[in-house]
């Protein structure tokens, strides 16, 4: 078992300065990995990891990806565990939710931003 440092939830005591652990499954700890190291290179974009709302549980983290640059910004919030996977092309992230019957819901983040989208037939060769 892996654990990631997290920032905790806000509450009425904010706590800004204080990391936790949360344990999690390995796999969620490359996922989380993966995000971190696609990010840090890339101006504009930005890595939250945050414990989730499922107090004292394992892989309860949630994790938002920002993105600002100019007068455009987006975001993206979900729970760490909702990610099946995260492909790291030379141009994009893509991160892949809810895979079922060879059908996903996709984000594709790239140097400009990112896309959604929520009905994407997976083909494989």
């Amino acid at each position: 078992m892996a654990s990631l440092q997290v920032r905790p939830r806000p509450t009425p005591e904010e706590y800004d300065d204080v990391v936790m652990d949360v344990d999690v499954d390995e796999d969620l700890a490359i996922l989380a990995a993966t995000l971190e190291d696609w990010v840090t290179p890339r101006q504009g974009w930005e890595l939250s990891l945050r414990q989730g709302t499922e107090f004292d549980r394992r892989n309860n983290v949630e994790a938002e990806l920002g993105f600002a640059l100019g007068e455009q910004t987006c975001r993206l919030a979900f729970r760490l565990d909702q990610l099946e996977g995260a492909d790291d092309t030379a141009e994009e992230l893509v991160l892949r939710f809810e895979e079922r019957d060879g059908i996903a819901k996709l984000a594709r983040l790239n140097e400009h931003g990112l896309d959604v989208e929520l009905f994407h037939i997976l083909t494989f060769t």
